[in-house]
């Protein structure tokens, strides 16, 4: 059963459309440490769809500016770099991760806004703790991608996984916990495998593969990963959206530790967090440019 399983999700995991060529070089040049805006715009020039999305988030409610900006060098010097990187890599990835049919055990909407809830407290935690500016989207990110391997058990498994995530609210588990018990594997495992066919290195990466295996981490992104842990708990216990898991492990005290906060820091985020989601949810709809 076990190895069935791995190979019907390599499999699928195989078909999907590949990240596009623009998207990578994105990637390759915002890695760089001498990346400038100019080498970006080259990029990002070359591809219509890439350069509509930056537009349309520059011009979006979320940044509510009053003159649109029709030049993509302004754009990007305005978005900055990190941003505009992030932009291309969350849109692209969630609109190939949507699945085109109705599946029965995720509920795909709830699941990307309990994935942007994610990003989004992510990203504010990071910000009161004053992390780098340059870095404070791949808070965003990291968070807002750290369950997409729920997306090929939920296709490829429907009817099992739909049963899994019953089983772990019924028995009050972990959902990880359920999956590996009834599937033989997690969806960690699956979005490790999502991250190599994709090639998704770094913090993102790591956050996507280690994120219910944390104590076990000793990689260079310990503090997005522990911001991600602590913010998935948070917006689950808050039922922001739906991750499927009802009953979540508590984040060790490791994890407050090493972010120096209280349990209850995400509770003064709640004024702003849904209004937040909602402007972040334009990201979604970029995606469907």
């Amino acid at each position: 059963m076990e190895m069935d399983v791995e190979k019907k999700l390599n499999e699928y995991i195989k078909t999907m459309p590949s990240l596009p060529t623009s998207v990578t070089k994105v990637l390759e040049v915002c890695n760089s440490l001498h990346v400038s805006s100019a080498d970006l715009n080259h990029v990002i020039s070359l591809d219509p769809v890439l350069v509509g999305r930056v537009l349309k988030l520059i011009n979006s409610a979320y940044y509510g500016l009053g003159q649109p900006v029709t030049n993509l060098a302004r754009a990007i010097i305005m978005l900055g770099i990190n941003t505009v990187k992030n932009l291309a890599l969350s849109t692209t990835i969630a609109d190939r991760l949507s699945p085109k049919m109705a599946s029965s055990g995720l509920n795909m909407e709830g699941f990307w806004r309990h994935s942007l809830a994610v990003g989004v407290l992510s990203k504010h935690l990071a910000k009161k703790r004053k992390m780098d500016g340059k870095i404070i989207e791949e808070y965003f990110t990291a968070g807002f991608l750290h369950d997409i391997g729920k997306i090929p058990l939920n296709q490829v498994l429907s009817t099992d996984y739909m049963q899994t995530i019953s089983a772990a609210d019924r028995e009050r588990k972990s959902l990880s916990t359920a999956e590996d018990i009834t599937l033989k594997l997690n969806h960690c495992q699956t979005g490790a495998m999502i991250a190599g066919a994709w090639k998704l290195e770094g913090a993102i990466g790591d956050v996507i593969t280690n994120h219910h295996g944390y104590e076990q981490y000793t990689g260079d992104h310990k503090d997005i990963l522990y911001t991600v842990v602590a913010a998935n708990h948070y917006a689950i216990l808050s039922h922001i959206g739906f991750s499927g898991d009802c009953h979540p492990y508590h984040p060790s005290v490791a994890v407050w530790e090493l972010l120096n906060v209280d349990q209850d820091v995400f509770v003064e985020f709640d004024a702003i967090v849904h209004s937040e989601i909602e402007k972040a949810e334009i990201f979604l709809k970029i995606g469907h440019l």
